[in-house]
């Protein structure tokens, strides 16, 4: 018998038990146990009923993660979730925690179901690239019908336990916090009133109510918009609608090819490295699991803008007091209205209740002295990217903050080392690179200093997942690891459009590959103001950096979004960008005055020297040990630029691209533009020769 799956009698209930921690997932073992201890129940005379329930925190919360990529070992999951719907005896799933992917068609081949209320169910599969393969996209339309399943299916995202119950999905909803219980009274009361063993793939109500209906074409043609780009979310309209339109057993092998048509696609590749990833990214290496962390429960926010504010929402969020700063009562009153006013949209929308938001508010304490910093755990300075500006606060945060407070610089680009220059306790002080919208952008880039203390890091990195952030730990430089990468790609960007390119084109060629929005309309986003204060910061630095018509639209005071002129004009309450003559007749001035003359360039060109110049300094940022991996610098550009996660992130993408193209293309740019930006990273030379991935390393 198996370990990890036991069969029990009690009284007429045969008991099957998973207990394989921590989120029983379904492994092998598992598969396997839940066959023998099924052979058991059948065979046991005195069993009247079946109930599946599982020990721990949650119900099977889907396949087993250390088995992916691994050939599959029989038994496979639909054999055993035929085997439990062909059980002459009723079988209960007794739902608790979440029923995720194969956990939920688990349940979907039992024959009744009863969940916790605290319960949650879901079919994710789409966000690894994939499809519900053990029957999910067969059976739950025949429960739900072909709406809520699309819904379910297509986004991945999990519903409630009442909303199963609303769906059909499940039978009860029992307010108990014991699923074992719950289920066997629901048992009892099958055995009771003779229920048999009610089969889903026979039930036809639904399937017949739904044919013929529009409601597949009207999902493709929102999933054009809503998963651009994607493969799988079509392919799972697809598999729906066979059960719509075959039978079920053919239905059955129409889900199963186009589950394998999703193996297959180089998406499913993307998104699972992306996955792992991301799981992986909390682990620094060098830095022991048992590092002690600090107690974070007040924090100081020096800045009430677009910045700050969010910053001050992501704690507020989650039940940690903020004290936020500005210099002036007009500026700080301006700040907390656009909170309040982010928190009641949010509000509308049904996402928080009006007296979270008054909750919210009032953990955020206003002031104007940096006197009342003297007893939080952690500050973070959200100002502008002037080195002297930061400096001179880190050497006020010294004199009133406690022993022992984490002093945070939100930079974006700035040394963290000369900030901690300003401070007698340069141990203690770590940049914190939250990305705009602070409050939603889900990336936080911790970085360490040279001095930086190993607790410090392991608190900011802990942070991270206290405000619900993907937080990466990366090396101090200029820009660190994202913005580093992102300043190559936006000049040549810039080189592009003065030798011909229009910022459209250049734009489209990202937006194709699956950015959400171009170089220019990022621009325009984040405010030009922003890269122009940077570039001008780096001249006065003593750097060349050379004149843009970009400054030319900062200095007219087209700042982008927020001012509805930037690279492209918006129209009131738009975020959609609209092509400016102007603009067009700005670069073409800009041209002349350079001597540049004009020519055609190819997508092609734009894609490789947007993107390589990228991939290469990602090498060098990896050489230098600025990043410690290649999914670091691939969980900082999905989390925090919207690079396509079905790519894989960077480094990936790069991989799949070929490190040898990549690299020769390189070397290509580097006789023909030259430039020290072109100069092959001695990795991806070594790479390339050596034949090897940056997912080698």
């Amino acid at each position: 018998m198996s370990e990890v799956v036991t069969y029990q009698r009690e009284g007429a209930i045969g008991v099957i038990t998973v207990n394989y921690p921590p989120v029983n997932a379904l492994s092998h073992a598992v598969r396997s146990g839940l066959l023998d201890a099924l052979k058991q129940g059948q065979a046991d005379a005195e069993a009247k009923a079946l109930l599946l329930v599982c020990e721990g925190r949650t119900f099977i919360a889907g396949a087993d993660i250390r088995e992916f990529g691994k050939p599959m070992q029989e038994p496979g999951l639909p054999t055993v979730v035929e085997a439990y719907e062909n059980s002459d005896k009723p079988i209960i799933a007794a739902i608790h925690g979440t029923a995720l992917g194969g956990g939920l068609e688990m349940a979907l081949g039992c024959h009744y179901r009863v969940a916790l209320e605290s319960a949650k169910v879901g079919l994710p599969e789409v966000k690894l690239g994939l499809l519900p393969g053990a029957g999910g996209t067969q059976r739950l339309p025949r429960l739900a019908g072909a709406q809520k399943s699309l819904e379910m299916i297509t986004t991945g995202d999990f519903i409630s336990a009442s909303d199963a119950l609303q769906a059909g999905i499940v039978d009860a909803v029992e307010a108990s916090s014991d699923a074992k219980a719950a289920g066997e009274q629901f048992a009892l009361k099958v055995i009771d009133e003779g229920k048999p063993a009610r089969r889903v793939r026979e039930l036809t109500d639904r399937i017949e109510a739904d044919k013929g209906s529009d409601v597949f074409e009207q999902f493709r043609t929102g999933l054009q918009k809503k998963a651009r780009g994607l493969f799988s979310p079509f392919k799972c309209v697809d598999a729906v609608e066979a059960a719509f339109q075959l039978p079920f057993e053919e239905g059955m092998k129409r889900e199963r090819e186009l589950f394998m048509e999703c193996m297959e696609s180089p998406q499913r590749a993307g998104l699972v490295h992306a996955f792992f990833a991301e799981r992986e990214v909390s682990k620094v290496p060098g830095l022991p699991k048992d590092t002690p962390v600090r107690d974070i429960k007040s924090v100081g926010i020096i800045g009430a803008g677009t910045m700050g504010g969010g910053i001050a929402m992501n704690f507020a969020n989650v039940g940690i007091p903020v004290r936020l700063l500005e210099v002036k009562q007009e500026a700080l009153d301006k700040g907390l209205a656009i909170i309040r006013r982010n928190y009641e949209n949010t509000a509308k929308k049904g996402r928080i209740t009006q007296a979270q938001v008054e909750e919210r508010m009032a953990l955020i304490q206003p002031t104007l002295a940096y006197e009342d910093f003297g007893d939080v755990d952690l500050v973070i300075e959200a100002v502008f990217e002037n080195m002297g500006i930061k400096k001179e606060i880190f050497g006020t945060l010294d004199k009133v903050c406690k022993q022992g407070a984490i002093l945070a610089s939100n930079t974006s680009t700035l040394d963290i080392d000369e900030i901690a220059s300003a401070t007698n306790r340069p141990e203690d002080v770590v940049g914190m690179h939250f990305f705009s919208p602070a409050n939603v952008m889900k990336l936080l880039e911790n970085v360490r200093g040279t001095k930086t203390a190993d607790d410090v890091k392991a608190t900011v990195m802990d942070i991270a997942k206290r405000i619900k952030k993907v937080g990466v730990l990366v090396g101090n430089c200029y820009g660190f690891v994202g913005n580093r990468m992102l300043h190559q790609r936006g000049a040549e960007a810039i080189k592009l459009v003065n030798e011909g390119a229009t910022p459209q084109q250049v734009d489209k060629v990202l937006t194709d590959l699956g950015f959400p929005m171009g170089q220019f309309a990022m621009s325009d986003l984040a405010g030009i103001d922003v890269g122009y204060r940077i570039r001008e910061e780096r001249r006065n630095a003593g750097e060349n950096i050379p004149p843009s018509w970009m400054d030319k639209l900062a200095e007219q005071g087209r700042l982008g979004q927020k001012t509805q002129a930037g690279t492209y004009l918006y129209e009131e309450g738009s975020r959609k960008p609209i092509p400016d003559p102007k603009v067009d007749a700005l670069i073409e001035e800009f041209r002349k005055e350079q001597g540049i003359e004009p020519r055609e360039i190819t997508d092609q060109e734009i894609l490789e020297r947007c993107m390589y110049v990228m991939i290469n300094e990602g090498a060098k940022i990896l050489e230098e040990g600025i990043a410690d991996r290649a999914l670091d610098v691939d969980i900082v550009w999905i989390y925090g630029y919207g690079f396509p996660a079905y790519r894989g992130g960077p480094m990936f993408w790069a991989d799949q691209v070929g490190v040898k193209e990549i690299y020769e293309t390189v070397k290509r740019f580097h006789d023909t533009l030259g430039g020290d930006q072109w100069k092959p990273a001695p990795l991806l030379e070594r790479l390339a020769k050596e034949g090897k991935t940056f997912g080698s390393l």
